[in-house]
């Protein structure tokens, strides 16, 4: 279960662009080991809020706690530093580096290390160590030695959450990660996901509902880039306003 802490909290936070409000008083509290859900349409605004939680955009309007610290205006290094990791949309791997390659830069960048040439890594045995384990975790433990580029789109998947847990996040933010995949890979990152270290909180974006509201503590909806919902996942199935904006009726 969640403990009562707050690891991330957004108070009022908004952000426009052009006359588009991309995300519009968005506030929300999320519990250390909580695993979030946020949901809604295209165009809802959730990358945005996560783009504006990890740094990669300032906010316009509203404050940004992260482990107790007002972050708001901190680049995206020290967010890191203070304990975030996150994967993307669109893939941000080394095709043509191994899979453990791709491990050790994220596990070096996760220690602000110096970014080494590759023969060097071969006396790493601590990093290499923890490279091997987190393979493990994400099933990835026989593939180590492949090239990126041979593995498949759901081995790859994986890989992105695992140089997110390489990293040693206290919290980790998943952005669509069954994005492109079959159902059977589907059931892998959702068997992946219920394994994660229950002291590491979860926030994830995605579209696939049954895998959204099947890992999921707590979900946010958002619409039109504001917090319209938010419940369990049994409140959020309920919520008539959330199935008329899934249906694209008008909100009730």
């Amino acid at each position: 279960m969640p403990d009562q802490v707050p690891v991330l909290r957004l108070d009022h936070v908004s952000k426009s662009f052009g006359g588009v409000h991309a995300v519009s008083d968005a506030s929300l509290t999320v519990l250390g080991g909580e695993r979030r859900a946020l949901i809604g349409p295209n165009g809802a605004g959730k990358t945005t809020l996560f783009n504006l939680v990890a740094g990669a955009l300032p906010v316009d309007r509203g404050v940004i706690t992260m482990f107790g610290e007002t972050v708001t205006r901190w680049p995206m290094h020290r967010r890191a530093q203070l304990g975030l990791g996150r994967t993307y949309q669109t893939s941000q791997l080394f095709g043509e580096l191994t899979v453990e390659e791709n491990l050790l830069l994220a596990t070096l960048g996760g220690k602000g290390t110096r970014l080494p040439m590759l023969a060097s890594w071969r006396g790493r045995g601590e990093d290499r160590a923890w490279v091997a384990e987190v393979a493990r975790q994400v099933g990835l433990a026989g593939r180590l030695q492949e090239k990126v580029s041979a593995i498949s789109h759901g081995e790859q998947r994986q890989l992105e959450i695992g140089m997110a847990l390489a990293m040693r996040p206290r919290l980790v933010m998943l952005d669509e990660p069954s994005s492109g995949l079959s159902p059977g890979e589907r059931v892998v990152i959702t068997e992946l996901i219920h394994r994660l270290p229950k002291d590491l909180t979860v926030v994830l974006i995605e579209h696939h509902m049954e895998l959204a509201l099947g890992v999921a503590d707590r979900v946010t909806v958002l619409h039109r880039g504001a917090v319209i919902s938010e419940g369990t996942p049994d409140d959020i199935r309920a919520d008539h306003e959330v199935q008329a904006v899934y249906l694209g009726a008008q909100r009730v």
